[in-house]
């Protein structure tokens, strides 16, 4: 393998500046936390497309279930695990379970994750 194409340092060199920036911004292991079970929760193919489905607004269970060729259990399940993450949020309106995004930030997270899979330029 050429040098150029090398993925690690040919030679230990230490930029403090970098470091000490890197340090004063990091995380609280905490929120680290929540952010990395979040996008567990967003590694689910079925619940990005719940989660699509309810961008065009809110849904009830059946109607998810039609759309997505699903059966109710594997998309109530779904909805659960988005609803406990604060994803989803539903109301019930006599026996009809309606499901919606709980805020635009789950918009934006869709969003810029498609801007980002759609990069032509990867360099």
């Amino acid at each position: 393998m050429k040098a150029a194409e090398r993925d690690t340092c040919e030679e230990c060199c230490i930029h403090p500046q970098a470091i000490c920036l890197a340090k004063a911004a990091m995380l609280e292991d905490n929120t680290i936390q929540d952010l990395s079970e979040m996008f567990k929760i967003l590694g689910d193919p079925t619940r990005i497309r719940i989660l699509h489905a309810l961008t065009k607004g809110e849904m009830c269970v059946c109607d998810i279930t039609e759309a997505l060729g699903m059966n109710q259990s594997a998309v109530s399940h779904q909805l659960r695990t988005l609803r406990n993450a604060r994803l989803v949020k539903f109301r019930r309106e006599g026996k009809i379970a309606w499901y919606s995004l709980d805020d635009d930030h789950v918009i934006s997270l869709m969003c810029q994750g498609l801007e980002h899979i759609s990069h032509t330029d990867r360099g």
